[in-house]
């Protein structure tokens, strides 16, 4: 770990982290409501608006496992600095065209495309540093209050900022989020250190770290039924958010303005930020097992329920509780991985992770069009809550017992 003066318990580098973090999250949330709020002015095409989040998810198929081997190769924290610059130049391209009415959909798509690959490398790298720069037994906290300021900025404050800054101007909501990546940027400069991964032995390729990472999640039971269960949750909830706009948005069924629009993604918002806060506390209460089968449970309603009623506050309301439940997986589900893996393997297992467990969400995308196009957009939520309930079925190999043994081995692992 990474030695530097503590405030508030934690070293100096977590907050300047979480500096970073809140401000570069700020910016994906003003982008991440501004992008589908475009498309919907060039086209009311379910299909053809997935075709974002299946562009934006791509990644996750095809660079994931390459992100995770550099990684485990390059200084982490560099790699998150230069992909806030990436981010930045990439913004202020989009800003230039929308000053010129140049916008359409193939750029929005290259754009979403992009960026998708800059969070491949950004993610892994990030979920990847953070055991380097607090003690073992700080990590649930730790990765509560990450999670926390980066909810609040994503989700609470960039969606409604974007939603009324849209309605303003389109470059100004799109240089805002440009401005956000530098100053992110600039915030990771100043943790200092070195995040490179101590390797040992002969230089290796590419591809032999990618196997090593892959074969270290298939032959542990504990990783591998979470990493199936989270891309069956993703495939599910990106389904929906594909079609969501489409939905919410007038002439929508449920009728709802762009600035209300912005406001309704808020509250999935509120209640992961306080799942965020009591995801540690609940834990230590009912145990890490109980908690991940009631986030299932609570999850799958919460996609389902837009099936049934048009009501956004019915709706918003199951945003809230599934937002807590879905920040609670995380917290948990996070930090035993970092627990698990030892540092050097870590950033390729988180990649080889979310190969199987976002991998899924370019599926869902096509599947929420598709659905949607064919059948109906009530369809698509019916059946993503559907999907979430499979996951019940796994309660037989997710026991406390696998989980300690599992963190006992990681121990082990890295103590050697």
């Amino acid at each position: 770990m990474q030695q530097t003066a503590r405030v508030f318990g934690f070293p100096a580098n977590y907050w300047r982290l979480l500096g970073a973090s809140a401000v570069s999250n700020l910016a994906d949330g003003v982008f991440v409501i501004v992008v589908p709020l475009l498309a919907v002015r060039l086209t009311d095409s379910p299909l053809l608006i997935a075709g974002l989040a299946i562009a934006g998810r791509l990644p996750w198929l095809f660079f994931v496992l390459i992100a995770g081997a550099l990684a485990d190769r390059l200084d982490r924290r560099a790699t998150m600095r230069n992909v806030q610059v990436f981010r930045a130049v990439v913004l202020v391209g989009l800003t230039a065209l929308a000053v010129v009415d140049g916008l359409s959909l193939p750029i929005l798509y290259a754009v979403a495309l992009a960026l998708g690959i800059a969070e491949t490398l950004f993610d892994t790298a990030a979920q990847s540093i953070l055991p380097s720069i607090v003690d073992r037994d700080q990590l649930a906290s730790a990765n509560g209050r990450l999670y926390g300021v980066e909810l609040v900025m994503n989700q609470f404050v960039g969606p409604p900022l974007g939603g009324l800054v849209i309605g303003l101007s389109v470059p100004l909501a799109l240089g805002g989020s440009a401005v956000g990546y530098v100053l992110a940027a600039v915030g990771l400069t100043l943790v200092v250190g070195r995040f490179r991964p101590v390797r040992s032995g002969p230089p290796t390729r590419l591809t032999t770290d990618i196997a090593e990472g892959m074969r270290y999640l298939w032959r542990n039971s504990v990783l591998r039924t979470m990493a199936v269960m989270v891309g069956v949750m993703n495939l599910a909830g990106t389904a929906t958010q594909a079609v969501l706009v489409l939905y919410a948005v007038r002439p929508g069924p449920m009728g709802l303005s762009e600035p209300e629009f912005g406001i309704l993604m808020t509250t999935f918002a509120a209640g992961s930020v306080v799942g965020s806060f009591i995801a540690a506390p609940l834990e230590r209460r009912f145990g890490r097992v109980p908690l991940l089968f009631a986030s299932v449970v609570v999850i799958a309603i919460g996609l389902a329920i837009p099936a049934f009623t048009t009501s956004a506050i019915a709706i918003g309301a199951g945003f809230v509780v599934s937002g807590m439940f879905i920040v609670i997986w995380n917290v948990i589900t996070v930090t035993l991985r970092q627990r698990i893996v030892p540092d050097h393997l870590l950033g390729r297992l988180n990649s080889a992770y979310r190969l199987f467990a976002w991998g899924t969400q370019p599926v869902g995308a096509l599947l929420g069009g598709v659905v949607g196009e064919l059948v109906g957009l009530r369809a698509v939520f019916l059946l993503a809550g559907v999907l979430g309930l499979t996951l019940l079925a796994t309660r037989a190999v997710l026991t406390e017992d696998a989980l300690r043994r599992a963190e006992a081995e990681g121990a082990s692992a890295s103590a050697t």
